[in-house]
């Protein structure tokens, strides 16, 4: 039931009533033009004025992400192992596979599921699944021959890529080699200067840049307006630094401590070590000063090479090397001065000048890995020489072991300084060293590398290992590019090329340890700008069986190197033997002339004498 109420009014209360009619046009007011007030006015350039009363309307267009699709296969793998279970390793597999089958909820598992699996395995046997039904038919025909060229071969499609140079996609059964780039870091400062090193967090969501200028009395050293910071940078936020680490002098390395990632350790042009602890705050907000610095009258003499933590059971311990030749380990708790040191030796190979000789090596890289041995130490030379160094055998040589190349040719040698000098991450017997315009691949037992990389176009500034890919190495070179060398796959030629930058790249590292990572690539170039990549899964995820045919690779090589070393020490001791009997043979026809001589005259004489003797006694009887 609906209650409604209903209010009047009467019209007088709503005020007069308007009508409304049309009428014809009247003029109220018409104003005649008049130049009594032209003095009060300045005339104006006359100006067109457009108004349009219909609301204003934009334009625009949003073009999305490309998507690129292609035709791959899948590969099953074994998966779901514990983290302390090492899938590669057979012995461990063996081990695990042994305690699980003894479980009780395992056996009734497969108790449950077998009856299962033998029905759909009866069910395969009868009806065969690759039967071809339509075999012969035209359209499959036409089919099968536009995927052939006019030669009848098969044709490949490449990588995604216009730089993509190398192998093709049959190599890699997952996909085409490719990287994509996904943030670049730019330096803050106002002068360029070279991303000379950098050095991914543990945990792999942060990279610690440090720059510098290397170039030997530059103009930009004297300008005011330079800057001696690094920075830390997070690879999500690409647009201003996380920290700014602040320094006396331009870092040329800077290292993130494995076991307490809030703490770093730098080295600096002028020679300082210097120490920071991100969870002390010594400065403004997002910045940082060192903790602690060397005394620059105890410190190196050169910029600082190479900076590496050490095993210590304080965890505070480093070593560093610079090219004044000397190879010093600190105490970041007090940097007053180092706690032990080596001089790296003196070169003995053999130069056309004199002044070349015997000059001391000067180290410009570094290596260290744990589990290659606490006590063994890779350093580069600037006179690209790479050094060993076990500290178990220091009463020998200081424990260094300098890898000089066989022969006059200095074959083994590189012809520049070593840039980058890494061991590898699941062979850690072998180890990397680029330089020049090559990258070579080393093993500690001989003196000579094993695998020798041809001469690229440009020069080569650094490189390292893929940290889950054995056979996986990164080079940068000077024209801007950068080239993945995938030993798996391909020995000859480089598996994938990227052009980063239109100049000189100076620095790569990879994301990840031997058990996560690798997709991510942080590139620095020397405009201070760090480019971050990401790789293919087939560049990145470890392949079926790949550390064990890597390992083999590698074996064999070292040692076909070693009865090359074997076959040339017998040469020259071939040689030797010889050239020592020849020399003998010549000392023995010497002495035979010799005596010739000698009995010549010792007759003359005895004949002469014969004859005075002759000539006397007829005088006397005459």
């Amino acid at each position: 039931m609906e209650v409604a109420y209903v209010y009047t009014k009467t019209r007088a209360e709503f005020g007069k009533q308007c009508f409304f009619a049309d009428g014809p046009t009247e003029i109220l007011e018409s104003i005649l033009p008049t130049d009594e007030y032209d003095d009060s006015y300045v005339q104006r350039n006359p100006r067109s004025v457009g108004v349009c009363t219909a609301p204003p309307m934009s334009e625009s267009e949003v073009n999305t992400e490309r998507v690129t699709t292609t035709n791959s296969s899948m590969l099953h793998v074994e998966g779901g192992w514990p983290k302390d279970v090492d899938a590669t390793e057979q012995s461990d597999v063996a081990r695990y596979r042994k305690k699980a089958e003894k479980d009780e909820e395992y056996q009734y598992a497969i108790k449950m599921l077998g009856p299962v699996v033998m029905k759909c395995m009866r069910e395969n046997n009868t009806v065969n699944l690759y039967e071809e039904y339509f075999a012969g038919d035209g359209a499959a025909s036409s089919s099968s021959s536009d995927g052939a060229d006019g030669n009848g071969e098969a044709a490949i499609m490449g990588g995604n890529s216009s730089s993509s140079t190398g192998s093709s996609t049959s190599q890699h059964r997952t996909e085409a080699p490719s990287a994509k780039g996904v943030a670049v870091f730019r330096d803050p400062s106002g002068v360029r200067r070279t991303a000379s090193s950098i050095d991914w967090h543990p945990e792999g969501s942060r990279i610690a840049v440090s720059y510098s200028i290397l170039n030997f009395q530059d103009k930009r050293l004297i300008d005011p307006d330079m800057s001696s910071s690094a920075y830390i940078w997070d690879i999500t936020n690409s647009n201003s630094p996380l920290v700014e680490l602040l320094s006396p002098s331009p870092l040329t390395c800077l290292r993130f401590n494995p076991k307490s990632s809030d703490t770093l350790v730098g080295g600096c042009y002028n020679g300082l070590i210097v120490y920071f602890d991100l969870r002390k705050p010594n400065a403004p907000a997002g910045k940082c000063k060192p903790l602690s610095v060397s005394v620059i009258e105890k410190s190196h003499h050169d910029p600082v090479g190479d900076v590496f933590w050490v095993q210590s059971k304080t965890g505070h311990q480093c070593a560093s090397v610079s090219t004044d030749g000397q190879l010093l380990w600190w105490d970041t708790r007090n940097l007053e001065a180092p706690i032990d040191s080596i001089p790296l030796p003196k070169s003995s190979q053999s130069s056309n000048s004199d002044d070349n000789k015997n000059l001391t090596l000067g180290g410009s890289s570094l290596e260290y890995n744990t589990e290659a041995g606490p006590t063994k130490y890779l350093v580069g030379t600037d006179q690209g020489i790479p050094l060993s160094i076990n500290l178990r055998q220091r009463k020998s040589n200081n424990g260094i072991t300098i890898l000089e190349s066989r022969g006059s040719n200095n074959n083994g040698q590189h012809h520049g300084a070593v840039r980058s000098i890494q061991r590898n991450p699941m062979h850690t017997k072998f180890f990397l060293t680029v330089g020049d315009w090559t990258a070579k691949i080393w093993s500690e037992d001989i003196k000579t590398p094993i695998v020798t990389t041809r001469y690229h176009d440009a020069y080569a500034t650094s490189g390292c290992w893929s940290p889950t890919r054995p056979g996986v190495f990164y080079i940068t070179r000077m024209d801007g590019a950068v080239d993945i060398w995938d030993l798996y796959h391909s020995h000859g030629e480089v598996t994938y090329s990227h052009k980063v930058s239109d100049v000189a790249l100076s620095a790569v590292s990879v994301q990840g340890s031997t058990q996560s990572g690798g997709k991510l690539v942080a590139v620095g170039d020397i405009n201070g700008t760090v480019s971050l990549l990401e790789v293919c899964n087939s560049l990145s995820k470890l392949e079926p069986n790949e550390k064990a045919s890597l390992g083999n690779m590698l074996d064999r090589e070292a040692r076909r190197e070693k009865n090359l070393e074997i076959r040339d020490r017998e040469e020259k001791r071939a040689k030797a033997v010889e050239e020592s009997r020849l020399k003998k043979e010549k000392e023995i026809l010497e002495l035979a002339d010799e005596d010739g001589e000698d009995l010549l005259l010792k007759a003359e004489v005895q004949f002469f004498s014969m004859i005075k003797e002759g000539e006397a006694e007829r005088s006397k009887v005459g």
